[in-house]
């Protein structure tokens, strides 16, 4: 008789663990869980942590593979390399594209990324460092969709997956403007957890990077009256003001007309080869003083109709957050109380009133878009269209800031998104006013 063959294994067997796995996925990967996963908002949490580090991946694949292109960051390192020499002259600070045009924020914060990437030159190191930025930026924006929970997990994937351009702001382009948006979200966080000094001073931080923020300012003006009273407004908006005169400080004591002029100019003129939102206009129309009047008319009488629906929500978000402060202390430690409808009442003043802002805006450039682009999602969902609808009006966004140059219909499009997303967002005021 032959001699029976050894057990390659040596008595072990996979078949058993074979079963309990395909028990596994038979019992979680049922159609109803993944839809469940996809279409509930409660799974945001799940589908971020998975999203960020997938961003991370692509990011750094973005920067080893894609190469980089030079706008703004050679002159970026001028303007600072100026101010890191001695020259604290705001009218005598300049770079290639022109005089320095950022308030005292940018300053300190981009001296830090000169040294960071030895005197400028490193743009690998300035990449990675934009990549985190962009990581950041993410979870802080998660944390509000998770918080409010208005927002299907799909919707955030989705964002995630075309964000071409945006992916290209961040760590190809190396713009300020993602900075920040990322103080700003953090500073929306610290007001959701009721810290609101802490969310002041990152406000204001973000402002003295790019005045951009000041767009979300009504809102929050409207907020504080709302929430902390008249008192203690005067108090947050004396602490804004003081943040932004301890950073300038410098600047002011040198030529404080000189800082107040570059850092804060309202009137700038933009050029017209590089609009994104008013290509379908005459150049001669673009430039007219009397169009900028007309948009800003239109700016602060929109604002102004908005603004008596923000007053019944934030006044509804104060008495639920008193609500929930009571509830919550009654509770014990492992039970909690779903207030995401809170954070709702809280978030889209906030997100409308920049949206206002982009509307009517003189000139969008594509580095723009930042400005908005996380805000989109949240506020298309707050319209009463079809989910398809508000993924076409979604598309269609992403698609006119991907045609470069602009073109008359690429600018018509984004137009004809934003009124109808802003007609959705005055429908959806009207009827939930009327239901309070």
């Amino acid at each position: 008789m032959a001699p029976q063959a050894k057990n390659r294994n040596n008595g072990f067997s996979f078949k058993p663990y074979k079963k309990m796995i395909r028990n596994w996925i038979k019992s979680n990967c049922k159609w109803s869980k993944i839809m469940s996963l996809l279409m509930d908002a409660k799974n945001v949490p799940v589908i971020a942590c998975l999203l960020v580090v997938m961003e991370l991946v692509i990011n750094f694949i973005i920067i080893e593979k894609v190469r980089y292109t030079e706008i703004d960051w050679r002159a970026y390192m001028q303007e600072v390399e100026g101010v890191l020499n001695g020259t604290l002259d705001y009218s005598k600070l300049k770079g290639d594209t022109g005089p320095l045009v950022y308030p005292a924020g940018f300053v300190y914060i981009f001296s830090m990324l000169y040294y960071l990437t030895i005197f400028g030159m490193n743009i690998r190191i300035a990449q990675y460092f934009f990549a985190i930025v962009y990581a950041i930026l993410l979870i802080l924006v998660f944390r509000i969709y998770a918080k409010t929970l208005k927002v299907p997990p799909f919707i955030l994937i989705l964002m995630c997956c075309s964000s071409y351009r945006i992916h290209s702001i961040f760590v190809l382009r190396l713009f300020n403007d993602p900075i920040a948006m990322v103080l700003f979200f953090a500073a929306v966080n610290a007001f959701l957890d009721n810290r609101w000094y802490l969310g002041s001073i990152l406000y204001s931080l973000a402002v003295s990077v790019k005045m951009n923020i000041l767009l979300f300012s009504p809102a929050l003006l409207v907020a504080y009256l709302m929430v902390l009273g008249l008192r203690d407004t005067i108090i947050h908006l004396s602490v804004c003001a003081t943040v932004q005169i301890i950073l300038a400080l410098p600047f002011l004591i040198t030529n404080p007309i000189a800082y107040i002029k570059y850092a804060f100019n309202f009137g700038r003129v933009f050029e017209f080869k590089w609009t994104v939102n008013w290509r379908f206009l005459p150049e001669a129309v673009f430039l007219h003083p009397y169009f900028h009047i007309s948009l800003l008319i239109l700016h602060l009488l929109t604002l102004a109709y908005f603004a008596s629906h923000w007053i019944t929500y934030l006044k509804s978000y104060a008495k639920l957050k008193c609500i929930e402060k009571d509830v919550t202390r009654q509770l014990r430690k492992h039970e909690a109380v779903d207030m995401s409808t809170v954070s709702q009442l809280f978030i889209l003043p906030l997100f409308t009133a920049n949206f206002i802002g982009m509307v009517y805006s003189r000139s969008l450039h594509y580095q723009f878009y930042v400005w908005y682009y996380h805000t989109l999602p949240y506020l298309t969902w707050c319209t009463h269209y079809s989910t398809a609808i508000k993924i076409i009006l979604l598309g269609i966004i992403e698609l006119c800031w991907n045609v470069y140059p602009s073109t008359v219909f690429s600018s018509a499009g984004l137009h004809f998104c934003h009124i109808m997303i802003l007609y959705g967002l005055y429908r959806y005021n009207v009827t939930s006013t009327k239901v309070k």
